[in-house]
């Protein structure tokens, strides 16, 4: 099957705690079939914060699963916003990152996605400071409910997000929106930052700042 139709499957099964007998060896979902996987895509689009006509534009790949990522966020997206996104003067783009079929980080974004653009960043803060948590339960299922508590503690009601999470249309909009994200740039790591086209590994906060800096003095 295809990566699409594997992580969506695996999506929905484990989503639906119908549960799974996965060895942990096995590459990437490879024994997963769910009825409904090949569903037709919804078009999803990246989650963004500021204006679109910002004079920056900041694009984070990122996987829930990184704990780089979540120290990125604890302690460098928090200024970042304060400073640059809320001022206007920063377009911050998210792109979700599965690497290797990352069946977890998957899930974590779906849950993130569930809450819609409203509630989408809230509920990342809330996955990225449990992210030791849920990451310590080994059982798949046990694992999801666990998630669905950044969603449920961000005003999610419990029944819309079980059916959000069953939705084969989304998963795979989802999937295909990693597919074309992953073509534009060539990402090995996360997080990986693009900012107004060129592509820089991760940094302090300090740095950052000196390159957002010199590109707003371009303008």
């Amino acid at each position: 099957m295809s990566l699409k139709t594997t992580l969506a499957a695996s999506a929905l099964i484990l989503a639906g705690s119908l549960g799974l007998s996965i060895a942990p060896a096995t590459p990437a979902f490879a024994q997963d079939t769910v009825p409904g996987a090949e569903a037709p895509a919804m078009e999803i689009k990246d989650m963004a914060l500021g204006p679109v006509d910002a004079p920056v534009t900041l694009i984070e790949y990122a996987s829930y699963t990184c704990p780089h990522c979540a120290n990125f966020h604890e302690q460098i997206f928090k200024p970042l916003k304060t400073e640059y996104i809320d001022t206007g003067k920063v377009r911050f783009v998210y792109r979700e990152v599965y690497f290797n079929q990352d069946r977890p980080a998957f899930w974590a974004a779906m849950v993130a996605r569930c809450g819609g653009e409203m509630r989408y960043f809230a509920i990342q803060d809330s996955l990225f400071e449990r992210q030791q948590e849920w990451l310590s339960i080994t059982n798949p299922a046990d694992m999801v409910e666990n998630l669905k508590k950044s969603g449920l503690v961000n005003g999610l009601d419990k029944t819309a997000l079980d059916a959000c999470m069953q939705d084969a249309t989304m998963a795979q909009g989802m999937l295909d929106l990693f597919n074309e994200n992953m073509t534009e740039y060539d990402i090995q790591g996360t997080p990986t930052l693009i900012i107004n086209g060129t592509k820089h590994a991760n940094m302090s906060y300090a740095d950052l700042k000196t390159i957002i800096d010199a590109e707003l003095a371009k303008e």
